[in-house]
């Protein structure tokens, strides 16, 4: 049997006070699925795609990112989003053909 002294605990509370901040970012991040998807909101997808609000609401407006209305919110569908990156994916130009 092994015995634990006070500098072990404290060792152990320390590691635990380290790792603490990672867990409450890792909680913050997380968003639930609901039925297996992933819903964005406005700003999450302005900070993801590194778009302005002004933005965002045009290619709404136009008809380019389909989302979600509800009373005060709108959400996009990660699926939808990546669907739509992925169809207008351009490959780099490669100046060798040329």
């Amino acid at each position: 049997m092994e015995l634990y002294t006070n500098d072990d605990n404290r060792k152990l509370l320390q590691a635990l006070n380290d790792v603490l901040p990672h867990i409450e970012q890792a909680l913050k991040n997380n968003k639930p699925l609901f039925d297996g998807e992933r819903y964005l909101t406005s700003e999450e997808l302005c900070s993801t795609l590194k778009l302005s609000r002004r933005t965002l609401q045009d290619y709404r407006n136009n008809g380019i990112l389909p989302f979600i209305q509800l009373p005060g919110k709108v959400l996009f569908r990660e699926s939808d989003i990546k669907k739509i990156l992925e169809e207008r994916f351009r490959p780099a130009y490669n100046n060798d053909s040329l």
